[in-house]
């Protein structure tokens, strides 16, 4: 029987991973990864709707401490305002 690999979320070309309520965009082989942390939610009907989300540009090399990664931070109070920062930050910190 044949394996079947698991599609890649992607956004604006670059691809999500979540992990709980932590959604990472960009690769890891780039210079700078984006990570969305999800704060706060509440219920809407049956399902749970981010009501605050951090936003960080970081940097993805290992060899500095994980608070010098951080090169931007924000807040925003929904998952699409956090995304639609997140993708124009990448999209400017992968260009220079």
């Amino acid at each position: 029987m044949a394996e079947q690999k698991a599609a890649v979320l992607e956004y604006k070309n670059h691809p999500l991973r979540r992990k709980d309520n932590m959604i990472y965009y960009g690769s890891m082989a780039e210079k700078y990864i984006i990570l969305l942390q999800i704060l706060e939610s509440k219920k809407v009907k049956d399902m749970d709707v981010a009501t605050k989300v951090s936003v960080q540009l970081q940097l993805t090399d290992p060899n500095i401490t994980s608070r010098d990664r951080i090169v931007k931070k924000s807040e925003k109070d929904s998952l699409y305002a956090a995304m639609d920062v997140a993708a124009v930050w990448l999209e400017r910190a992968l260009a220079q």
